[in-house]
């Protein structure tokens, strides 16, 4: 079965039957019958449709994994995908989905997302929904109708989208955990087809509009894994606030990078204390450092607040959102109703 179409958001009509797409910095203008790079929004008749109202999985995970540090610890999130991405990375864990109609690896797989069941199968299980593995931003229709049955909703994302596309979803994201993979322009480029630019204006437009986010690198050979790579990404986001939870990912070999080496743990610890050195308050590394990785100390006393097991939350003496030796407060959403 392939992609069931329907009518997209986020399109002007242009002369001559063509529809420009609005939804990501490509801009795309289509021709009658043509579908843009990310090969799921196609001009049909003149009218802009789009494939990822689908899902393709729906997976119950917790909310540390996808991940979130400063975000209701110890949440469920019901994490939907369907097939589409606007990058083309070739280190992707996920390429068999994400890449949908670049590879042959990549057939069409999902069936159309059922918003209300979908809700429903969260709310029982008092989790939040969240859209992940592929690109969820290319999925605003469905976030939207998702978020009509009042749950919250939380995206992991490349951040590769218009201001106006900003400006749609966010009303109803609480969070967003976004992907910056390069310290510069052309080796993101490189690696994803887009520019860096619009991801960093991202950050900073939803962080305006009142979603909270937290953002993520994984440590690629050759891209983002050398110190000086590091120290200018931490510089960067840095910058745009001290507050923003760092996540560092350890670079797994797949896709079209298999012959690369995984991130030695002493990588990841040098990269942390880049982080810190920065500036940055919340670096954290997943699993290669074990707890001590993932560990949220009080930026005012540095008392242990928040320990984490893997994927869960151990522990947390946060108090209202605030140290209790000191009262030094952590910037978060600790408690997110479901």
């Amino acid at each position: 079965m392939g992609p069931a179409w329907r009518t997209a958001l986020l399109a002007s009509a242009e002369p001559g039957g063509r529809v420009r797409c609005g939804l990501c910095p490509f801009g795309c203008v289509l021709a009658e019958g043509r579908t843009g790079p990310c090969r799921v929004r196609r001009n049909r008749a003149g009218t802009l449709e789009t494939a990822t109202f689908t899902a393709a999985v729906a997976h119950l995970d917790a909310v540390e994994r996808k991940p979130f540090y400063h975000l209701s610890p110890g949440a469920k999130v019901l994490t939907v995908a369907g097939p589409g991405c606007t990058f083309a990375c070739g280190y992707c864990v996920n390429h068999r989905l994400s890449q949908y109609g670049r590879e042959d690896t990549a057939p069409w797989i999902g069936t159309p997302a059922l918003p209300g069941d979908l809700a429903a199968r969260a709310r029982a299980d008092g989790a939040m929904l969240g859209l992940s593995y592929s690109e969820p931003s290319l999925a605003p229709e469905l976030t939207l109708a998702l978020a009509e049955h009042g749950l919250p909703i939380v995206w992991k994302s490349n951040g590769f989208l218009t201001p106006q596309a900003i400006d749609l979803v966010a009303p109803v994201l609480t969070a967003v955990n976004i992907d910056v993979k390069a310290a510069d322009s052309r080796a993101h480029r490189a690696l994803t087809g887009a520019p860096l630019e619009p991801v960093l204006e991202s950050i900073a437009g939803f962080r305006a509009a009142g979603v909270w986010v937290e953002v993520s690198t994984p440590l690629i050979p050759g891209v983002s894994a050398s110190p000086g790579q590091l120290e200018a990404m931490a510089t960067t986001l840095a910058d745009l606030s001290p507050d923003l939870p760092w996540h560092l990912l350890r670079f797994t070999p797949d896709f079209k990078m298999r012959r690369e080496r995984p991130t030695p743990p002493e990588d990841l610890a040098s990269a942390r204390e880049i982080g810190r050195k920065a500036g940055l308050r919340y670096v954290y590394v997943e699993r290669a450092l074990g707890a001590e990785g993932r560990r949220t100390l009080c930026p005012g006393c540095g008392s242990t607040l928040v320990e984490r097991g893997i994927w869960e939350t151990a522990g947390s003496r946060l108090d209202a959102g605030a140290c209790p030796d000191c009262g030094t407060r952590v910037p978060g959403r600790w408690r997110v109703g479901t």
